[in-house]
């Protein structure tokens, strides 16, 4: 898609926001990339897919090994944006309370005693819940309300969280023992799920080097608390080509064996994305959009969020696994029939 066309759908839309605030946002977005890539090298696609999901309003699960700065990269984006932050580390011990918070009894000045309400980390706008895969399940379900509705049920009583609110979650992919596999409803709750990469020679040479130096804060002006729901706000704005919409239809339709077309997704995927995955794919791309300067998401922009809105959506059978098949092939393959 080409400038005049996303014009012509800008224009055909009514979009609410005026260009100068957009490229005012904008201009400050870029300066928050820029920031954090001070901070956390080599790894542009996974800032941009960690910022795709925030803008959206959503929140994003990180996986990868251990000591790929995944932990690094959520504090940079927490300072560069200006939002509250908290880190939990996940362990098998870890309870409910200790993630929502809890009422102790108190005893004021008079010698009365009320129960008093201690709000747990959870009470914060941007959450790191670093290996969360480590808690058992009753924990992990300390967090659906919270990710799904913005507040927390305690002893009854709702509680709103934070505005905005988003959890990054980490997730180390070869941990097995003591672990728990995050269920399909939990997942459904990311916008999108990122693999974080090895880095290459040259910026693994760059991150020895600067890494064992003096160490300095790069953070020099964070965002405006207020700015990033107004850009969110915006990013929901941004409107889409009805070829966008009918390419994220076929895909989501096409990975679920039910409705495919194709014989692949039919024998071999065991369940597929729901209306979820289709949502995500929208924000994520107008999101991405958003942050290349673009008025509305391209097919360019879709391709790059369709793995990590998707792949976590979608189950393949064990025989398509142990033929060498993965997820991103077929979601690949998919992207090429439908959005060429």
């Amino acid at each position: 898609m080409n400038k005049s066309e996303i014009e012509d759908i800008t224009n055909q839309s009514g979009l609410s926001v005026e260009i100068n605030n957009f490229n005012n946002f904008y201009s400050k977005i870029a300066d928050v990339k820029s920031q954090i890539g001070k901070q956390v090298f080599g790894q542009e696609n996974t800032i941009d897919l960690c910022l795709c999901a925030i803008l959206a309003g959503a929140h994003a699960l990180l996986i990868g090994m251990p000591g790929l700065a995944k932990t690094s990269l959520v504090a940079a984006i927490s300072q560069s944006l200006g939002q509250d932050f908290k880190r939990i580390q996940f362990t098998p011990d870890l309870m409910p309370n200790d993630i929502l918070g809890s009422e102790i009894l108190d005893t004021d000045k008079d010698g009365n005693r009320n129960f008093r309400f201690v709000k747990g980390p959870i009470f914060t706008q941007i959450l790191m819940a670093d290996e969360i895969n480590r808690a058992s399940p009753k924990t992990q379900s300390a967090l659906l309300e919270a990710m799904q509705e913005g507040r927390v049920t305690i002893a009854g009583n709702s509680m709103e969280l934070p505005k905005p609110f988003h959890v990054l979650a980490t997730q180390n992919p070869i941990e097995h023992e003591g672990a728990y596999p995050l269920p399909e409803a939990q997942l459904d709750r990311f916008l999108l799920q990122i693999d974080v990469p090895y880095p290459d020679e040259a910026t693994e040479r760059k991150i020895l080097i600067e890494t064992t130096k003096a160490i300095e804060n790069h953070i020099s002006e964070p965002l405006a608390q207020n700015d990033l729901i107004e850009i969110q706000k915006i990013v929901r704005d941004l409107p889409i080509s009805e070829r966008l919409l009918e390419t994220t239809i076929a895909l989501v339709r096409n990975l679920r064996p039910e409705t495919s077309n194709i014989d692949f997704v039919k024998e071999n995927v065991e369940w597929g994305p729901g209306p979820r995955a289709g949502q995500a794919l929208i924000l994520a791309s107008k999101a991405r959009a958003f942050l290349r300067g673009r008025t509305a998401p391209t097919l360019a922009d879709l391709q790059f969020v369709a793995y990590s809105a998707l792949c976590h959506r979608i189950s393949l059978k064990w025989g398509a696994r142990n033929s060498g098949k993965d997820l991103n092939d077929l979601i690949s393959d998919i992207f090429d029939k439908f959005g060429a």
